[in-house]
């Protein structure tokens, strides 16, 4: 992943909201949960962890917010038109976005350091040899 060059650019699926993601992300992670699995309509979500600062967005966006099992916020930004998430955020640690990196151009950052909420799991879903696993959130 050395040949991956910043920043990546992304986009909701419509293109009005386009963003540059300016560093690699501090980790991806593949959630489990139910709220995930219904989020992406699959076995589960992918979450790149990237500092506030590194993400420039461009277009307005939509916010909505859910109280998660943990008792934080789990907010979600959103373009208006097509709907597609761009990133959550916990207004508790306002120096992290959680990026949903389907959005990138180029996805090959998209390889999770880890599974939470396995619990949850699909059964039909088998996670990679060697990839730490958690139970519930990590």
């Amino acid at each position: 992943m050395n040949d991956i060059q910043y920043p990546l650019k992304g986009a909701c699926q419509c293109g009005s909201i386009t963003y540059q993601l300016t560093e690699p992300p501090l980790k991806v992670i593949a959630c489990h949960c139910r709220q995930c699995q219904k989020l992406s309509t699959s076995a589960f979500s992918i979450t790149a962890l990237v500092k506030t600062e590194s993400l420039v967005i461009e277009g307005e966006l939509k916010f909505w917010e859910r109280l998660a099992d943990s008792g934080n916020v789990n907010g979600a930004a959103f373009c208006p038109n097509c709907g597609n998430r761009i990133y959550h955020f916990n207004p508790a640690d306002p120096d992290h976005i959680k990026l949903k990196p389907s959005t990138l151009e180029d996805t090959r950052v998209i390889q999770p350091s880890s599974h939470v909420w396995v619990v949850e799991k699909q059964d039909w879903f088998e996670i990679p040899d060697g990839v730490p696993t958690h139970q519930r959130q990590s």
